[in-house]
């Protein structure tokens, strides 16, 4: 028989998840291989798909920007709705060739606490094939996140490495990219997000630019 007032009982809260840290590089990843994405007009990505390799028109000499953040992509090339752009690609490349470019870069732009004085970046900048930059990670409307991802520069040795040595496969994902743009866009931001692909924190390796340790 009670005696008193029934007391509720509280549900047990869910710990909440882990904070992201400001910058970090997240990327679908094996033990041998990262997966980058970039988006080409059709007359270059589709072949690159086709093939599994980036096609002679592609210039090995220009600097070629790669990032491992899906929805990075997507925000650069506006779901393949901008000119160009059309056609979005998973490019699969080697680890070891990745992890090269990482301990073989600068960063894009002047940081005190990187680089003693502007010159000192200056000649760094001069003297390294590839280039790191962190911007604002992107939600599934592409709103920037309070976190940062990586955009990798690739230039001189890097870029031919890449094209040619690095490159494992290169899957046209454009139409991934419209089916999960259309799930959002009807509102079904859940549908959308189970399709995004799995990006894991990946280990930096020493020394990459702007973590200042391994993330």
């Amino acid at each position: 028989m009670s005696t008193g007032p029934d007391v509720p009982v509280q549900a047990a809260q869910a710990p909440a998840p882990p904070a992201e840290p400001h910058r970090r590089i997240r990327a679908l990843h094996t033990d041998t291989t990262v997966t980058v994405y970039q988006a080409y007009s059709p007359a270059l990505g589709v072949p690159a798909a086709r093939d599994g390799r980036f096609p002679v028109a592609w210039k090995r000499e220009r600097m070629t920007w790669i990032k491992p953040s899906f929805l990075w992509m997507m925000y650069r090339c506006g779901w393949g709705a901008k000119a160009d752009q059309e056609t979005a690609l998973a490019v699969e490349i080697d680890r070891g060739g990745f992890d090269w470019a990482l301990r073989n870069a600068c960063l894009s732009h002047y940081d005190p606490d990187e680089h003693p004085d502007r010159r000192a970046w200056q000649r760094q900048l001069k003297g390294t094939p590839a280039r790191v930059q962190w911007d604002p990670e992107r939600d599934l409307r592409l709103q920037a996140l309070p976190y940062r991802s990586l955009q990798l520069g690739l230039a001189g040795e890097a870029s031919r490495r890449y094209a040619d040595e690095w490159t494992v496969a290169i899957t046209d994902v454009t139409p991934l990219a419209h089916e999960i743009h259309a799930l959002v866009c009807a509102g079904d931001t859940a549908g959308a997000a189970a399709l995004l692909p799995e990006e894991r924190p990946y280990p930096a390796p020493e020394g990459t630019p702007g973590l200042g340790r391994v993330s």
